[in-house]
């Protein structure tokens, strides 16, 4: 009995303990107003508005149709949808009451002013990672950078047991390694540099890096092994990747710049607003990034590389002598190929061909079919690359996909084209 009552009282003193460590943070003071814009430095301002845009905090925090930073945003999740909150400096429905101390919890602990923690849709597990200086520089950029707009984002109300915030703590136990950022000393400047900003505000890996049953982002191999994100699916960026070819440093720099490589292609989805702020960025801390990332890719083989490039070009679509496939839903896929896409994707058309393209090669329809009911809206740096949607019947669509992944590829055919296709049309998918 005294062995057992001795179990229950550890067991009531652990579970005090617990309850005290996760309710440790109090509300701060709130400001009375906004600071002044006279209260930071020009070249403050400058670095706070790109180390914003190198966090992508419009692109999330900014509702379709909305003011931005506003907020109101829907972020669907597997726990259910989340509302970005408006970050504008607004006193009453904004961060406008909130000081740098505030601010600087929020990015590092996930915790906001008033003491309450924030959904891990907001990667602080990331921006922990931040420098001071970066911090302040970016609270400075959003409070005498940003126009104030007074708008109460949608309550995000997730269902039981996701809605009880205080069980974050527990998440944050088990994912939230607090910054700031520490170099690797076997690494060079530039190496570091990359890492800093891939793995803090840059915040790859939420999107490229797979997830567990209780939404962490896996490590080890499965980092950066591909996820999902806004109903597309998300490539991998290490040795898994499906560019047939490897992404060099130099096709990286392309790409995170412009939204384009030629041996790759052009950007789509939720990546593009990311190109869009990587576009003014800083050329140094551009490259630093894909010397960072390309530590994580295959090894580029001029010979597979040569391989690669003849296989695709043999395979492009030839307006003389078009393929003929004897399977009749193949040749169905053929003709409306040939009647839809054919005009641009044609030998000596478009100068990729779509043999190189990674989303020719992943394991499912769906970026393919939205890119084709959608189009392609591309980034500052790549404006003449762009795709009209196509009007286009389910069954058309289901049959060019077929014919595609057989004419352009060696892999099996998608599993489920019916499947792809109604999730893209589901209005629940934007």
């Amino acid at each position: 009995m005294r062995f057992l009552l001795g179990i229950v009282v550890l067991g009531l003193v652990v579970l005090v303990g617990a309850l005290a460590w996760a309710m440790r943070y109090d509300a701060i003071p709130a400001l009375a107003a906004a600071p002044a814009a006279n209260t930071f430095s020009r070249a403050v301002l400058e670095h706070g508005k790109l180390m914003t845009g190198m966090g992508d905090c419009e692109v999330c925090h900014t509702r379709p149709g909305g003011e931005p930073f506003s907020g109101g945003l829907a972020l669907p999740t597997p726990f259910g949808t989340i509302y970005t909150t408006n970050i504008t400096p607004d006193v009453a429905t904004g961060i406008g009451g909130w000081s740098l101390e505030a601010f600087t919890r929020a990015m590092r602990e996930g915790v906001d002013r008033e003491g309450q923690y924030l959904y891990p849709a907001f990667p602080y597990i990331h921006y922990t990672l931040t420098t001071d200086e970066d911090i302040a520089a970016i609270y400075a950029y959003l409070m005498a950078g940003v126009r104030p707009v007074n708008y109460q984002a949608p309550e995000t109300k997730l269902p039981f047991p996701f809605n009880i915030r205080l069980s974050l703590a527990g998440w944050n136990f088990l994912f939230l390694k607090k910054g700031p950022f520490e170099p690797d000393t076997t690494k060079d400047e530039d190496w570091n540099r990359g890492a800093y900003l891939v793995e803090g505000l840059g915040h790859c890996g939420s999107c490229h890096s797979p997830l567990n049953i209780i939404g962490g982002e896996k490590g080890g191999a499965s980092k950066f092994a591909g996820g999902q994100a806004e109903g597309w699916y998300v490539p991998p960026l290490n040795t898994a990747s499906l560019a047939p070819i490897p992404w060099s440093a130099n096709a990286l720099v392309n790409y995170l710049f412009d939204g384009w490589d030629k041996q790759h292609g052009i950007t789509a989805g939720p990546m593009t607003p990311i190109i869009r702020h990587l576009y003014d960025q800083k050329e140094d801390d551009v490259y630093a990034m894909a010397e960072y990332l390309a530590t994580f890719q295959r090894p580029v083989e001029q010979a597979k590389v040569d391989e690669v490039i003849a296989f695709a070009r043999a395979r492009e679509w030839n307006p003389d002598s078009p393929p003929k496939p004897t399977d009749p839903a193949l040749a169905k896929g053929a003709t409306e190929f040939g009647r839809l896409c054919a005009n641009c994707h044609k030998i000596n058309g478009q100068p990729l061909p779509l043999g190189m393209t990674t989303t020719i090669n992943m394991p499912d329809a769906r970026n393919v079919a939205r890119i084709s009911i959608e189009g392609i809206r591309p980034p500052p740096g790549s404006r003449d690359r762009s795709m009209p949607p196509l009007t286009i019947r389910d069954e058309d669509l289901e049959a060019i996909l077929l014919f595609m992944r057989a004419q352009f590829t060696t892999r099996e055919p998608w599993p489920d084209l019916k499947g792809d296709i109604a999730a893209v049309r589901a209005p629940a998918a934007h």
